[in-house]
């Protein structure tokens, strides 16, 4: 594929609306995913189904992200996004008023499919709106405050906290926010005027560096920030202490976004995804072998986390200099659907490693995951050589 042309004018406006609603919807989101666990906990559901039924929105991201070009196409990313933020909502709520946990599995379904829809959506919008010289830089900071709407959801949770409507009614009110900056910016929202001639799969395999960061990043991510602080514990930290450890990472992420945006506007982007996952394997073998209590392990650790979510901003602004159109629209539904898998992957096996190898497995697996993709990336770059 050819490098899209970059466009005469930009529409600042039409970008930060869809940066907004995404952000706002990251805020929402961060606070609901916690407290459907909590309320699944109260009710006396098993730890196994609570995962399982969580998991149902990932396969709902599978199943709907194919589909999502050819809906953009038809509908328009506006109104789409319009449909997608009512459902969020809508169904946030029917998970209070539902009593039957068989039930759970359909709205888990529905709420994932509209999470995917408002992700794959906004992102192609952000990514089409961008011009190929700043692309990076649009992307850092989209990335930066959707880390920081991630962060805020469960602060915001803990104020209002995790039982009766209170918690309920603010996750469904930050998704109708969202739809404000939407309804502004609507009008300046890519369209895309023809079918793509290539489907989800056939993309992944033409471009392996871009669309494998999403899977590696989402399985990275998830196992980190789900096992760190356990890790923290077993290593002899304090619950407080592991809690720091875990907001150090996620200070990494929040932190370096923008500056790797802006990086690889000037650089190659396929070898920054290389450095990027290089330097992921030497801080996660490096884990092991610092005192957990450190200096020393807190910058690893905000390093490791931080310059390891390049992945996802520097291959989603490698989407948007290869592909354009319903070519990128397809390229974006197929990011979002790797990511969304290494979202159930990387829990899986980080989980498994640590209790192989514990505690150390728990940083052994998140190199392992780096590892091949340092392989197929720097295989990929020697071929094209």
């Amino acid at each position: 594929m050819h490098a899209p042309a970059a466009p005469r004018g930009v529409n600042i406006a039409s970008i930060a609306a869809a940066i907004g609603a995404i952000s706002v919807v990251g805020l929402g989101l961060a606070l609901s995913i916690p407290l459907l666990a909590f309320e699944l906990n109260d009710r006396g559901i098993p730890s196994t189904w609570i995962g399982i039924n969580t998991a149902v929105g990932g396969v709902a991201t599978v199943i709907v992200a194919p589909f999502l070009p050819n809906l953009v196409r038809r509908v328009g990313a506006g109104p789409l996004l319009l449909a997608a933020i009512a459902s969020a909502a809508l169904s946030l709520i029917a998970f209070k008023l539902t009593p039957s946990f068989v039930l759970w599995f359909l709205l888990r379904f529905i709420f994932g499919a509209a999470l995917c829809v408002l992700f794959v959506v906004s992102e192609f919008w952000i990514n089409a709106a961008s011009p190929n010289h700043r692309r990076g830089f649009v992307i850092g900071i989209y990335g930066t405050v959707l880390s920081m709407g991630f962060a805020g959801g469960p602060a915001i949770l803990s104020l209002v906290g995790t039982h009766g409507w209170a918690p309920y009614l603010a996750g469904a009110a930050f998704f109708a926010i969202a739809a404000i900056p939407v309804m502004i910016g609507a009008s300046g929202a890519p369209a895309i005027e023809k079918e793509s001639s290539r489907g989800v799969w056939s993309l992944m395999r033409i471009a392996p560096a871009a669309t494998l960061a999403a899977f590696v990043f989402g399985a990275v991510e998830t196992g980190l920030i789900n096992f760190l602080p356990l890790y923290g514990l077993r290593r002899g930290l304090e619950e407080n202490q592991a809690a720091i450890l875990l907001t150090v990472a996620e200070l990494g992420n929040v932190g370096l976004q923008l500056p790797l945006g802006l990086l690889s506007d000037r650089l190659d982007r396929r070898r920054m995804l290389l450095a990027c996952s290089v330097i992921g394997v030497v801080g996660a073998l490096l884990i092991p072998y610092l005192p957990i209590d450190g200096w020393s392990m807190w910058i690893v650790v905000f390093l490791t986390t931080g310059i390891t979510a390049g992945l996802y901003t520097v291959g989603l602004a490698l989407l948007g200099a290869r592909f354009d159109g319903a070519a990128l629209a397809t390229a974006n539904a197929a990011f979002v659907m790797l990511y969304s898998i290494g979202l159930i992957v990387g829990p899986t096996a980080v989980g498994g490693g640590m209790q192989m190898f514990d505690p150390d497995g728990f940083a052994w697996t998140i190199g392992a995951f780096l590892l091949v993709y340092v392989l197929v990336v720097a295989g990929q770059i020697r071929r094209e050589r």
